[in-house]
């Protein structure tokens, strides 16, 4: 169950919602250069290219973390900042998330990586159809800190990315949306410096139309990898 403050035009609510289905979707980049950045960056660190664009992961809902602190096993481990859409029984909402993903495990199997780690969501959610209209022009950024010292660590408008009906259109069938109790990551943009680990993720989706930003941070605590 998880606890959403949700933004919309009628004032502010909270909800107590249970999600039953995730699906990370993969390899969203509309410009095809920055999806090429994307696939080399995971490929320096032997994630082979996907048989096709874009992907969907289905994941345990249970992954769904809005706590600000995680445990990952080994030190091969890094966050993604990503639009998150959330489908409950009154309609579509975006959040943002971070697709925390087992670099390690990622060179093997991309799929199982996807389910090594936390997932985690901000608490505060807009109405989808209140940014509809300036999609393009919403922000994505996050930063790490390594060492104590905070780094910008991604950063892009949500321009780069394939729109929501193109992918609902292409994991759920044409025209049809999410059901109710799914959350789906929409995809994210390039690392800079290239993708590594930190010691705190924190991410930040920003409209700059309606002057607001939602925002979320976690702590990486790293379990000792035994083998």
């Amino acid at each position: 169950m998880l606890r959403f403050t949700r933004h919309g035009p009628n004032g502010v609510d909270s909800v107590i919602v249970e999600i039953e289905n995730v699906i990370i979707a993969g390899w969203t980049g509309r410009d095809e250069a920055a999806l090429k950045h994307h696939i080399d960056e995971l490929a320096a660190l032997g994630v082979k290219a996907p048989s096709s664009v874009p992907l969907f992961y289905r994941v345990s809902a249970r992954l769904l973390d809005q706590g600000h602190h995680i445990q990952v096993v080994g030190e091969e481990t890094s966050g993604e900042v990503e639009p998150v859409i959330v489908s409950l029984a009154d309609g579509l909402w975006i959040g943002v998330g971070s697709d925390h993903t087992d670099r390690k495990a990622e060179s093997w199997s991309v799929a199982l990586s996807k389910q090594l780690c936390p997932k985690a969501v901000a608490g505060d959610l807009w109405r989808l159809d209140d940014v509809r209209p300036h999609w393009d022009r919403l922000q994505l950024a996050s930063y790490i800190i390594v060492d104590g010292e905070r780094h910008p660590y991604q950063a892009g408008p949500l321009a780069g990315l394939r729109p929501p009906q193109d992918l609902f259109d292409r994991g759920f069938g044409t025209s049809l949306l999410p059901p109710p109790g799914t959350a789906m990551f929409l995809g994210t943009v390039p690392a800079i410096g290239g993708i590594r680990p930190a010691e705190r993720f924190e991410i930040e989706l920003h409209d700059p139309v309606l002057n607001r930003t939602i925002q979320h941070a976690y702590d990486i605590e790293t379990l000792p990898l035994v083998e």
